[in-house]
């Protein structure tokens, strides 16, 4: 599989801060990969995706693409990224399929083309029978499974997920979890933080562990879990990570 990313030196000061939120980190990821961004509260997760997407600008560093092989620029990746916030992101005064319309307006989606799609990801994800009552009146696991629908109604190449089921039932959980394996199945590449690492050891082909900014170990699961003599991703976490309260 070749590199559709290449995360070179990124480093991030924000506005006010003396420290760094991310410092000179380095990886790349391939076609394909589910690939875990995992790091204790504060490590600098969502700063990297935020970049990463285009979100925020790194205060020095670059991101680079690829499409079919070609460098290309980030505007001409946008279509072809899918985000999925950990908080919330959408009308919660509208229905699922207000929404997506919305949401899936904004790619340009031919209305016809995009009722399909709607039609087809709601009943895959479970939600065609509340299809046209409002979000607000949702519980926390429907609301998350709204949430990767408007992510995902571009059919993105590149699929940002930030603590996708965060606070959500084991079956909403699961739910999740298998659709985007078919996701990856089907093309797609996923780049994924959770706090729930047996999840993640499931779920996560490639890990890229980083802490106060700091990249610690960018590899397989199975590569980091032997040069460390660790049985699993928590105890390799914690070893790395050290076991104190982080705010």
């Amino acid at each position: 599989m070749g590199t559709v990313i290449e995360i070179k030196t990124i480093s991030k000061t924000y506005k006010g801060s003396l420290e760094k939120s991310l410092n000179h980190v380095s990886f790349s990821i391939n076609q394909g990969d589910k690939i875990g961004i995992f790091g204790p509260n504060g490590a600098g997760k969502t700063t990297l995706i935020s970049i990463i997407c285009g979100i925020i600008n790194a205060s020095s560093g670059e991101v680079k693409y690829r499409s079919n092989g070609d460098a290309v620029d980030l505007k001409s990746m946008l279509y072809k990224i899918g985000y999925v916030p950990q908080d919330f992101s959408f009308y919660e005064e509208l229905s699922p399929f207000q929404n997506l319309m919305y949401f899936g307006s904004l790619y340009a989606i031919p209305k016809k083309e995009l009722k399909a799609k709607i039609d087809n990801l709601l009943n895959v994800l479970g939600l065609a029978h509340v299809t046209h009552k409002k979000v607000v009146k949702f519980s926390g696991g429907m609301k998350r499974r709204v949430n990767l629908a408007i992510g995902i109604i571009n059919d993105p190449d590149l699929l940002f997920l930030d603590e996708p089921t965060v606070g959500v039932d084991v079956q909403s959980k699961n739910a999740i979890i298998a659709y985007l394996e078919e996701l990856n199945k089907k093309g797609t590449t996923i780049i994924y933080t959770s706090h729930h690492m047996n999840e993640a050891q499931e779920f996560c082909n490639r890990i890229v562990l980083i802490d106060k900014g700091n990249l610690i170990e960018s590899n397989t699961l199975d590569a980091l879990l032997e040069k460390h003599n660790e049985q699993n991703l928590e105890s390799l976490f914690l070893k790395l990570t050290g076991i104190e309260y982080r705010d």
